[in-house]
């Protein structure tokens, strides 16, 4: 009798547990509760944007000051931005100033690096034409558009997350890959968006994880001559 009374109060006390653990997973909790695909509306170009969060787009508009022609790209043209943070250009740059050192070189920052590699890398990340995630939810292994500059193609994937034990029933996000001209995907660099769907007057901004170095593998080699 006393055994049973035991285990009855154990269940009890475990549904409690569960019950507080439970309500206390709201959104704020998860992991990809900032990926979204519903369009956010920002009144101004998308330049505009980027000077609007600060500690967040200084290192990209620092190089966008470098280029009149790819700012202006962003102020009046249609396009679409895989908009890479502050995070991404620290880790390349600490790579190269890493690489340089040890063989002697003196350091290369983002405000004196040869302009024609860093506008090479720069293009990547921004597409022709103004594409929310509706362009590229309709395929199963994803689209290539090419870049503003040079047409380059980058290849663009929607992925839809899991949620409450759906599979594919949470929130989308993208992966962005550059294919570097091959057909096989062992041979791309991909990265991931940690927000989507930013539309602008004049362009749609996803923004890339903080994981993701700038230049897609590619910072220390084009800089490091």
């Amino acid at each position: 009798m006393m055994k049973k009374k035991l285990y009855k109060n154990s269940l009890l006390l475990l549904s409690i547990v569960v019950g507080v653990y439970l309500s206390a997973c709201k959104k704020s909790d998860s992991p990809y509760y900032n990926y979204t695909n519903t369009v956010q509306n920002f009144k101004g170009s998308a330049i505009d944007y980027l000077k609007s969060k600060p500690n967040t787009f200084d290192s990209l508009l620092l190089v966008l000051n470098r280029f009149p022609d790819i700012k202006d790209s962003l102020t009046n043209r249609q396009v679409t931005l895989f908009a890479p943070v502050n995070e991404n250009f620290a880790a390349a740059v600490k790579y190269l100033n890493q690489t340089r050192k040890a063989k002697g070189k003196k350091p290369v920052y983002l405000s004196n690096a040869d302009p024609t590699e860093l506008l090479f890398m720069l293009s990547k990340y921004i597409i022709r034409g103004n594409n929310t995630t509706d362009i590229y939810a309709g395929s199963v292994d994803g689209i290539s558009l090419n870049t503003v500059l040079s047409n380059y193609p980058m290849h663009i994937k929607a992925i839809k997350e899991n949620a409450s034990g759906f599979v594919g029933g949470g929130a989308t996000t993208l992966e962005y890959s550059d294919m570097f001209g091959s057909s096989i995907q062992l041979n791309w660099v991909t990265t991931n968006t940690n927000a989507i769907n930013i539309k602008t007057n004049n362009a749609t901004i996803n923004i890339l994880t903080p994981l993701h170095n700038f230049g897609f593998d590619e910072f220390t080699y084009r800089l490091d001559q």
